[in-house]
């Protein structure tokens, strides 16, 4: 059961209490607490928007939004919270038709009443929830309910005898208008699921769910069951083709790499100041050194010029040769060594 507490809102004087839920779900107007609720309220006067609008009414303004809700969607949630906060006060009754009257007026539902009745309890705007709501709305629901406003979007609502079923509340000025979602409703979900009916199928059989319980013929679950293979084993395809497709770029790139590096060594060993040409240059001049060791020095020298060093100048006992000394400058003169020689031979003789 719903804890409720008294709390003052910003635009509330201080005698008005705002009554709001604060744990748990909304309770269903057949509870005590709900009933408490109602008994408590002075409906002993009209109220008046300008009342509701200033919240001078000395308590919370009841409004009353009712619908089927069924596959409760934001769409619901929207309306639910247009009527919640159409006054600075608000309790929001909300109505849910039970299923009897649903399918006569509108046809099968997919969730049932008790699912659709919690539903609503559990939305954060709903203060109370109206069980059995009435399809058309009279005098006597709205006085046993104590509604002081019906929240409904504006758009003319026909039934037999009536073009309005809203125009008496709205000329009681009892009527404020909320505006639909655009883009969702249970029949666009609904649509959305038959669209795609073979997926859910076999999303459900492959959940555990038996073909019966779908109520799908054999032929039918096995077509099914055929189409998941094909579409699993072409969902691993294009897994492995993509793979494929990356390893292949990855190849690609590391073969730019490595071709770049390849020509970049290639140039350095080959290229025109490569590291070929200064080996041969440097055999052949291993090769005309070991031919000609006079060429070399004359390379040699040619390499001193280019390089721009001079030969060493000669020393002067090289540039100038030493004078004669007097007995090499002057001669013997014939005969005269001849005649010593002989008288030195004739003395010996004697």
């Amino acid at each position: 059961m719903a804890l409720i507490e008294e709390v003052q809102h910003e635009k509330a004087t201080p005698e008005v209490p705002m009554i709001r839920q604060v744990l748990g779900p909304a309770p269903f107007d057949t509870d005590e607490l709900a009933e408490e609720i109602c008994n408590e309220v002075d409906y002993s006067f009209k109220m008046t928007k300008e009342m509701a609008e200033a919240n001078t009414a000395g308590r919370p303004v009841r409004v009353y939004a009712d619908g089927i809700y069924d596959m409760f969607h934001s769409g619901h949630a929207r309306q639910l919270m247009q009527a919640k906060l159409v006054f600075p006060n608000v309790y929001l009754l909300v109505g849910v038709c039970d299923d009897k009257l649903t399918n006569k007026m509108k046809g099968r539902t997919v969730m049932n009443e008790k699912e659709r009745y919690e539903a609503v309890r559990h939305c954060r705007y709903a203060d109370e929830v109206v069980q059995n709501a009435p399809w058309f709305l009279d005098e006597d629901f709205i006085e046993r309910h104590k509604i002081d406003f019906v929240a409904h979007d504006d758009l003319p609502y026909s039934a037999a005898g009536s073009n309005d079923l809203y125009k008496w509340l709205k000329d009681k000025g009892m009527f404020v208008a909320t505006q639909r979602t655009e883009g969702i409703s249970t029949t666009d979900v609904i649509a959305r699921i038959i669209k795609d009916y073979d997926m859910y199928i076999r999303r459900n059989l492959s959940r555990g769910y038996s073909r019966r319980d779908l109520n799908v013929g054999f032929m039918k679950e096995q077509k099914i069951k055929f189409q998941e293979k094909y579409e699993t084993l072409k969902d691993k395809s294009k897994e492995l083709l993509v793979k494929m497709e990356d390893k292949g770029q990855e190849l690609l790139r590391n073969w730019q790499e490595k071709s770049a590096e390849f020509v970049d060594n290639f140039l350095e060993m080959f290229g025109r100041e490569g590291t070929i040409k200064h080996w041969i240059d440097s055999s052949k001049a291993h090769l005309v050194r070991a031919i000609s060791p006079t060429r070399q020095l004359d390379s040699d020298d040619e390499e001193d010029s280019a390089s721009g060093l001079s030969p060493t100048p000669p020393s002067d006992d090289e540039s100038s040769p030493t004078p004669p000394s007097d007995d090499e400058s002057s001669p013997t003169p014939p005969g005269d060594g001849d005649d010593e020689e002989e008288d030195g031979v004739n003395s010996n003789d004697q």
